[in-house]
């Protein structure tokens, strides 16, 4: 009961979003980002052979999506990706931070990122050992 508690006291808005590496990816003339991932396994191999499904599939990004993966760069946290998402879009992106919110757990139950603690739940994670 006490690790919900702990989860509930860290604000999401102060974690910092980390790319999985295994992902490769790549952003054309106007853009837009594509995320390669590469089907790996058994069951892939015979949805190749059998299905003809490819190697490689591509997660085409939307717009809001192809502004902010190049922006997660292991060091801004979610509210600072947020504040340029907010110069960039304006009003188009309200309501900002329940939709990054959503937008970085989908992202990361994706397996796309990692989320790790920002500096300030670091500071609070010492001081509740201490």
């Amino acid at each position: 009961m006490g690790n919900r508690k702990n989860k509930k006291d860290n604000n999401f808005l102060d974690f910092i979003p980390v790319r999985e590496e295994k992902y490769k990816w790549e952003k054309d003339e106007a853009g837009a980002v594509t995320i390669f991932v590469e089907n790996k396994g058994v069951f892939n191999r015979i949805a190749q052979k059998v299905l003809h499904k490819p190697k490689v599939s591509q997660v085409h990004l939307e717009e809001m999506g192809s502004f902010i993966w190049p922006l997660i760069d292991g060091e801004e946290t979610v509210y600072e990706i947020g504040q340029e998402v907010s110069k960039h879009f304006g009003e188009k992106a309200e309501p900002l931070y329940p939709r990054l919110t959503k937008y970085f757990r989908m992202l990361s139950d994706y397996g796309f990122v990692k989320m790790k603690p920002g500096e300030k739940q670091n500071k609070q994670d010492n001081r509740k050992t201490e």
